[in-house]
Formats: C-alpha cells, sequence, structure tokens
C-alpha cells in the first residue's frame, strides 16, 4: 500500500513538472489579446489590484495553468478546450514564459533618493 502511494506521489509529481508543449510566444500575445485575459490580467500578464492575479514572469507549472484555466475555482470562466485549444494554451503559456522580470526597485533611481 505504502509503495503505491509512493508511486501515485511520484506520478503527481512527474504530470506537475512536465515541460509546457512548444509554443509561440508571439501568437501567445495576440491570443491573449483576443481572448479577454489581458482585462483582468494586464497587456503582460502583471496582474492587477482587484482583478485577475500576475501570471507573468515565472508562470506557475503549464499543467496547472491548464487545470485553471479549464476549471477555475475563483470568479474566472472556464475555457474548454473547444473555446481555447490546447495549442492556443501552449502559446499563451509561451508569451507568459517569455515576459521579462521587472526592474529592481534599486535600480530605479527615483525610488532611491
Amino acid at each position: 500500500m505504502l509503495r503505491l502511494l509512493m508511486l501515485a506521489s511520484l506520478a503527481c509529481l512527474a504530470y506537475a513538472q512536465a515541460p509546457a508543449p512548444s509554443g509561440n510566444a508571439q501568437k501567445g500575445k495576440q491570443l491573449f489579446q483576443s481572448y479577454g485575459c489581458y482585462q483582468c490580467h494586464g497587456r503582460e500578464a502583471q496582474g492587477g489590484t482587484g482583478t485577475g492575479p500576475r501570471l507573468a514572469p515565472k508562470p506557475i507549472a503549464f499543467s496547472a495553468v491548464t487545470k485553471y484555466v479549464r476549471q477555475p475555482t475563483g470568479q474566472m470562466p472556464p475555457y474548454t478546450a473547444k473555446v481555447v485549444s490546447d495549442q492556443d494554451l501552449a502559446d499563451i503559456y509561451a508569451f507568459l514564459s517569455a515576459q521579462p522580470q521587472p526592474p529592481s526597485a534599486k535600480s530605479i533611481a527615483i525610488l532611491n533618493n
């Protein structure tokens, strides 16, 4: 029984850490706009106060994004595979992954006066 639980845990961990499918970040940016994701998550997926959370840079695992997009638990509407294809979701994830880190506050002169 313990071995079965360990194997199941390892399988779940492998699934969560599985690499994202190949996607096109440029197309993903267009899809992020056309599906209206930007309305809650910001144009660069930076999130906003009182709206959707920050999605980028460094998005959560692709499997977690897919699960939440397909079956959200919050206020976000579900996007089934009929609405957002798996490839479109991979492209959006590529866009999220391509977002650069913002500059540190220490590197912004006006904030350090």
